[in-house]
């Protein structure tokens, strides 16, 4: 993996090179101006520069008005998607035709999006009719930024703020480098995960700074190799694999690393969850290391429900090292794994952490597994195993 991710990220030091040598468009030279709304001038710009070989798309400083939008390929050569100024989506969730996102890039090879601006879902109407978890069958919302078949490209210092679903979903990606993304949505804001990623590979996330309503960074099924790099995390659900085995025919998860990076007064903090009476599926080379943990609900959990009809997802591969911080709850360590398909190979490393409330200590519990413990424990090696 290191040396594929060199390979990669010299080809997108090139992306940058040359994209920043290229022709520029501005939306205001295609009728988009501050204050109105630019869709009809995006679609333009990204047209025109589709055209040319290395080119760039740019929305200067100012406040935009933009409806749902589908920028793809093809494209005769690299792009550069540049946001200066702050996007503001539709309010109203009727406006989108039942369409699942605001900003949607499609099957590009050689994308930049960059510029320091910010996409304004504008969630607040949306999320107060947002009842998914209470019904199974709910209607998604629209996902703020939608990255689908994108390869050889490179997301950085952007912003996404108070996104009606998902803030950046990531679908059948290869070679993608997030770097340097803002993420922002109150703590009690329903289902807006930050980064969402299903089916990609060679995906890298660095120095990310994410406070939602959901799951900082989600990774769903058929992913390989995502290492992410100091990432903050806070208010919201963690880091977390899964939910995995929710539908049939899943592709396994393998190859993930978490380093580094602190989680502040999270739901959970690093985690790997399975649904219940699931499908078979594997998830493996799961490593998560080096991570500060502040007042953070469960720091350490594998969640595979054992008290209802149990998970058929193996788990193996599975190593939590280094992990320090304080716990908002005793139970600190929780390795729930499945009776069916009992969790293999799972390592816990030099942990240490403190429990912020009153009365006694952290405690583990460990649920059809044998873990390997190494280093200092605290709180101390689980006793209680049931199988």
């Amino acid at each position: 993996m290191g040396n594929n991710l060199s390979i990669v990220t010299i080809s997108l030091l090139l992306l940058l090179a040359f994209t920043n040598a290229g022709q520029v468009f501005d939306v205001k030279s295609y009728g988009g101006q501050p204050d109105a709304d630019i869709t009809q001038a995006l679609m333009k710009a990204w047209k025109a520069a589709c055209a040319v070989v290395g080119s760039k798309v740019v929305i200067s400083t100012g406040t935009y008005k933009l409806g749902s939008v589908t920028l793809l390929s093809p494209c005769k050569g690299a792009i550069e998607f540049n946001l200066q100024g702050t996007l503001h989506a539709p309010s109203d969730v009727a406006s989108f035709n039942g369409k699942d996102f605001w900003v949607s890039f499609q099957r590009i090879d050689s994308l930049i999006v960059s510029g320091g601006g910010v996409f304004d879902g504008k969630g607040q109407m949306a999320w107060q009719k947002n009842n998914c978890g209470k019904k199974y069958n709910y209607k998604i919302l629209p996902t703020n930024i939608r990255f689908d078949f994108v390869k050889n490209s490179i997301v950085h210092d952007i912003q996404s703020k108070d996104s009606k679903f998902f803030h950046i979903n990531l679908l059948g990606c290869k070679n993608l480098q997030i770097q340097h993304v803002t993420i922002t949505a109150p703590g009690d804001s329903p289902n807006t995960d930050g980064i969402h990623i299903g089916r990609s590979s060679n995906i890298t996330i660095t120095n990310a700074n994410i406070g939602t309503g959901d799951d900082c960074i989600s990774i769903g099924d058929g992913t390989q190799d995502v290492t992410t790099n100091q990432v903050t995390c806070g208010p919201g659900h963690g880091i977390s694999v899964g939910s995995l085995g929710k539908y049939q025919n899943e592709q396994p998860v393998f190859g993930i690393r978490v380093i580094g990076g602190t989680l502040s007064s999270t739901k959970n903090g690093v985690r790997i969850k399975t649904w219940p009476s699931s499908p078979p599926g594997i998830a493996s080379d799961m490593h998560f290391e080096n991570i500060i943990m502040n007042n953070v609900a469960n720091p350490i959990f594998i969640d595979q429900c054992t008290n209802q009809s149990p998970s058929k997802v193996k788990i193996s591969n599975v190593s939590f090292k280094n992990i320090r911080g304080t716990s908002s709850t005793k139970e600190a360590v929780k390795l729930i794994c499945s009776n069916s398909v009992p969790c293999q190979q799972v390592v816990v490393a030099d942990t240490n952490l403190v429990y912020k409330g009153l009365g006694g200590s952290t405690t583990s519990t460990c649920v059809n597994v044998k873990p390997t413990f190494t280093g200092k424990q605290n709180p101390p090696t689980c006793t209680i195993k049931q199988y």
